[in-house]
């Protein structure tokens, strides 16, 4: 990645002649890029094997697709890139990707249970930070269709087993419950009039919160709101029956899977349409203002209010920036996205058989390259050994007088010639015998 947050908060405006990317966002380049198609691989292959496919919606949507998880949070009223099209339709960037995927479950009526993942981009104005920009990616699962703990308990399987695939080490999984419809309205107004009471000396943008959504404030970070946090109304002791069954359950699952878990009365998630089940991610290889790297929850109704049938569904959604830094403050190396460039081709004959070979090669399924613009066998075989690849397949005149070419180990220098008809079938057996 390029520019580090720090300089694209005090990046200048673009000029004509030097254009840079807008602050908040970022290039990916490679090799580091390998880490992000490696993480990504590591997710859908999981994925796959759970039996999700990929959906992929729109990058935008009608702003009230959006709207619908909750006029009063933070990423609605204040972070949303939203617009009017030429037509004058109000439409909104994508700031998260739940609500997109349940647009899109209600206007196509898959067969459920529907379960899919996605992996996009996201867009909130918000200030830019490691790990956090203004345009970020996003790994999620949802699966809808199904009211059963069961299903709570292998989408949180899903992501956990995500981050072993990846080697993480020092993350840990806090869950709650955030009711249902019947019991969370007495917990709010609980909480509400608890806010409103000792709050009061915090100002308006607390009790602002407070009578809006008095939940939104129990995830704040803010210092100084801490105490009157700590000694709010706990959610356990407003839950239906039906509720704390459904929790319990969830529990038994985790614990039978041996997934370590911790109850934290006091998380919330980011928007309204979560009900019951959330769960987060957290890793202390990361500061602690930043620490999450995942997380999601049930929403049962929001299928219901874009237009649908009462729809149950749950999911999770994780930015693949802070995963990716969470690897590197772990010391994880990055997961093997693709297998890359194995061999290279060293050409001193000048005519079409470089070419040839490369597509043979590549055609079997081996990466591999050249050097072009008529480069002299010293520099071309200097390429080699930056591209990565174990072995360089050399073209000499005189091994091309007998049919044959010269393969060198890149590793220990050792080569010899291979007929030219059986390369392919070469390169192909002794990949296999290489040490990983």
């Amino acid at each position: 990645m390029t520019d580090s947050p720090e300089a694209e908060a005090t990046q200048e405006p673009a000029r004509a002649d030097v254009f840079r990317a807008p602050v908040g966002t970022h290039d990916v380049l490679p090799p580091e890029s390998d880490a992000w198609i490696g993480a990504v691989s590591a997710f859908a292959q999981r994925a796959a094997r759970y039996g999700y496919g990929l959906v992929s919606t729109p990058l935008f949507e009608h702003v009230e697709v959006f709207q619908r998880v909750g006029e009063h949070t933070d990423v609605i009223r204040k972070e949303m890139y939203d617009f009017a099209d030429k037509g004058g339709r109000h439409i909104a960037l994508r700031p998260e990707g739940t609500a997109p995927v349940v647009r899109a479950y209600v206007q196509h009526r898959p067969t459920a249970p529907w379960k899919v993942w996605y992996v996009a981009p996201n867009f909130r104005y918000e200030r830019p930070q490691r790990g956090r920009y203004r345009q970020h990616w996003q790994l999620g699962a949802e699966v809808l269709g199904v009211d059963d703990p069961a299903v709570d308990v292998e989408v949180i399987a899903l992501a956990h087993g995500f981050y072993r695939d990846l080697g993480l080490k020092r993350v840990q999984l806090v869950v709650n419950s955030m009711g249902d419809p019947s019991s969370r309205p007495a917990y709010s107004d609980a909480l509400r009039r608890h806010f409103l009471h000792e709050g009061a000396q915090f100002g308006d943008e607390f009790l602002e919160r407070a009578r809006a959504n008095p939940l939104r404030i129990l995830d704040s970070k803010r210092a100084d709101w801490q105490d009157v946090i700590d000694h709010a109304p706990q959610l356990f002791d407003y839950l239906s029956d039906e509720s704390r069954e459904h929790f319990e359950a969830v529990q038994r699952g985790l614990d039978a899977l041996g997934i370590e878990h911790e109850i934290a009365p006091r998380l919330v998630r980011g928007f309204d349409y979560y009900t019951r089940t959330t769960f987060e991610f957290v890793s202390d290889a990361l500061d602690a203002a930043q620490n999450a790297v995942g997380g999601g929850g049930r929403y049962d109704r929001l299928a219901e209010e874009m237009g649908g049938p009462p729809t149950p569904g749950i999911g999770f959604g994780m930015g693949v920036e802070r995963i990716l830094i969470a690897c590197e403050s772990e010391g994880v190396p990055p997961v093997a996205a693709l297998p890359g460039i194995e061999v290279f081709v060293v050409d001193d004959l000048g005519d079409a058989s470089a070419t040839v070979i490369l597509q043979e090669l590549r055609d079997s399924g081996v990466g591999a390259d050249r050097a072009y613009g008529g480069r002299s066998v010293k520099a071309q075989l200097k390429a080699a050994n930056r591209s990565g690849a174990r072995f360089a397949v050399l073209l000499f005149r005189e091994e091309a007088g007998r049919g044959a070419v010269v393969v060198r180990n890149l590793v220990t220098s050792e080569q010899l010639e291979v007929p030219r008809e059986q390369i392919v079938a070469w390169v192909l057996e002794h990949r296999e015998m290489a040490p990983s």
